[in-house]
């Protein structure tokens, strides 16, 4: 699938700054929080770059996003968040970065992170993943805690590898892992896919991190789908 529109909102695709590190914003319904997260970087990280993909949002979020003139990528319908990603990896790649961020639309991935999680890329990491076990706890539910643990068993088991924290959705790239999924839509930026990006030969490290509280909207891991998520992501690790 080809970008279907890489522009700022005022025009044509820019960078936001001069940097080696995007952060790639895919948003859903994130009419609440898309503010406070896209200023939080202007303000106080403008060394760091960032995109914001809209992934077809039915509250607005587009709207916002193209009223504060943020540097956005706008997909005219809902694509889910594999699709969504793989436009903001393209986005990176024709825009020639070097490190590309996963980075949450809903506030709850703390930019301060970032710098440690490029220092450890920099010792010749492809995939750098926020952990939010080393070194500090976090509250999480039970249900969460459990799906971490089994599918954290699931990599261990099929790749050797032990990832403390296979969910944090917070993970950098390199150049290399961002070449690699600009060119292909069937990568999800999901626990599975770094299971199969291990097993390629990707070198994976950690860095602690935490996490905030989601303050507005909900998330789409509601107890039904999460269920059903860790379901999907064990049988596509082990099988």
């Amino acid at each position: 699938m080809n970008i279907t529109e890489i522009k700022a909102a005022s025009g044509e695709a820019v960078k936001t700054e001069k940097s080696d590190v995007l952060l790639i914003i895919p948003a859903y319904n994130e009419a609440g929080n898309i503010e406070r997260v896209v200023d939080e970087i202007i303000s106080g990280y403008p060394q760091f770059d960032y995109v914001v993909v809209t992934d077809g949002p039915t509250d607005g979020t587009d709207k916002i996003c193209a009223y504060r003139n943020y540097n956005t990528v706008f997909l005219p319908e809902n694509m889910g968040l594999k699709l969504c990603f793989h436009n903001g990896m393209k986005y990176a790649e024709r825009m020639h970065y070097k490190y590309a961020v996963q980075f949450d639309g809903d506030g709850q991935h703390r930019p301060e992170y970032i710098g440690a999680m490029k220092k450890k890329a920099d010792e010749g990491y492809d995939i750098v993943m926020g952990s939010r076990f080393l070194g500090r706890r976090n509250k999480m539910s039970l249900m969460r805690s459990l799906g971490s643990r089994l599918i954290k068993t699931a990599i261990r088991l099929r790749t050797g590898a032990e990832i403390t924290d296979p969910t944090c959705g917070m993970r950098l790239y390199n150049k290399r892992m961002i070449k690699l999924f600009a060119g292909r839509t069937d990568l999800s930026p999901e626990p599975d896919t770094i299971a199969r990006l291990i097993r390629g030969g990707a070198k994976v490290a950690e860095v602690p991190v935490s996490v905030a509280d989601r303050e507005s909207g909900e998330s789409y891991l509601k107890p039904d789908r999460a269920i059903k998520y860790m379901y999907r992501m064990l049988k596509n690790i082990l099988f």
